[in-house]
């Protein structure tokens, strides 16, 4: 009778797993227990523990058996002791991870030229110049290739040979004993930094860098109607590439101030403009500031606090469409907190003087 513990308790899993959920928890384990990253007594046997469990659940006809028979299904099998004999991805893509290589892999080959990353930065503008868009000039410190070498650091081509430590690869290849053999491991060459080639006279103006650091001013066009968040794209301008590659690109977020008293949705516009009472009651013409400049508006007796008016297409233009928005118009009726004492009794004349219920009387009246 075996004493082995369940394979689903030793990789902290219910019977009902799925494959994915097998795999992720051999890989946690995996590594965790690994001798060459766990120095702890017993890290060795539980590596194989867990190794031995999952070579098991891992395989579906394996599987099955254990989950009808158990333990005893492979009591007359060689078992994990004869060797490992499933999921070889699975456990080559766990030592690449450990290693940067796998099972005699000799790794992927020097790089050739590869673009360089991406940059980023932030720009903030006036709410206008969202409006109208604008010219905007930054300062940048970029790498670039160096014109007299060409990006290869070398006085001339003569002055270009051989890495003697990679010869030539670009990488180097380590080994590493563990329980279970040889593994070997692929690394860029500390020597020749992935390049393969060794220089015997350097470029002096760039000292055998291939590149040159240059400040520079960028001009960038921001169009009319960009808004918080989204992002401009300036090429070439980001960090140097790899063995002579391009540069990545610099992307813009811009940042769009807010106005004193414009409010900004999409491409529409809002603005509250304050009038009197008496403006709201009787009717009245004003001038309401836009983006664009005043525009007149009639706002008719009996108006209400709130009540939006609408200027069609005074508002921002879409970047996509080209479509302008329109820019709204709310109304606040400002009610006066100090009266002078002809202003007061005007309104005591005016109140006797309405044949009309008040509002709060209506409003009682609907209680009847």
């Amino acid at each position: 009778m075996t004493n082995k513990k369940d394979f689903y308790d030793i990789l902290g899993v219910s019977r009902s797993a799925s494959d994915a959920d097998i795999k992720k928890a051999y890989r946690s384990l995996a590594k965790k227990y690994h001798p060459d990253m766990n120095k702890e007594a017993g890290s060795e046997a539980k590596f194989k523990e867990v190794q031995e469990a999952y070579d098991v659940l891992s395989d579906p006809a394996k599987k099955s058996k254990y989950d009808q028979f158990g333990h005893a299904a492979f009591d007359q099998q060689a078992g994990f002791g004869g060797g490992y004999s499933g999921g070889f991805d699975d456990l080559n893509d766990l030592f690449g991870s450990f290693f940067g290589g796998g099972f005699g892999g000799q790794g992927s080959r020097s790089r050739g030229p590869a673009k360089g990353q991406d940059r980023f930065m932030q720009i903030k503008i006036d709410f206008m110049d969202a409006v109208f868009g604008k010219k905007e000039t930054i300062t940048l410190d970029v790498d670039e290739v160096c014109d007299t070498c060409l990006g290869s650091g070398a006085h001339s081509k003569a002055d270009i040979g051989v890495c003697s430590t990679c010869n030539g690869r670009g990488q180097t290849i380590t080994q590493q004993r563990t329980p279970f053999g040889v593994f070997q491991s692929t690394n860029t060459c500390p020597t020749c930094q992935g390049s393969g080639k060794s220089i015997k006279k350097k470029c002096s103006v760039c000292s055998g860098k291939g590149y040159v650091r240059k400040r520079m001013s960028v001009d960038v066009n921001i169009p009319a109607g960009i808004n918080t968040g989204q992002q401009l794209r300036v090429n070439g301008k980001g960090e140097r590439g790899n063995q002579g590659g391009p540069n990545g690109d610099l992307y813009i977020e811009i940042v769009v101030a807010k106005h004193k008293h414009f409010v900004r949705d999409g491409k529409n516009i809002y603005i509250q403009v304050p009038i009197s009472n008496i403006d709201a009651t009787l009717g009245t013409t004003v001038d309401v500031p836009t983006v664009y400049g005043d525009v007149e508006l009639t706002i008719p007796s009996g108006t209400q606090s709130g009540t939006q008016f609408r200027l069609k297409g005074k508002g921002l233009k879409d970047l996509r469409s080209d479509a302008q928005g329109d820019q709204f118009v709310e109304v606040k009726i400002d009610i006066p907190t100090k009266l002078s004492r002809e202003e007061k009794e005007f309104y005591e004349k005016l109140r006797k003087l309405s044949s009309q219920k008040s509002v709060f009387d209506k409003f009682k009246d609907s209680f009847k």
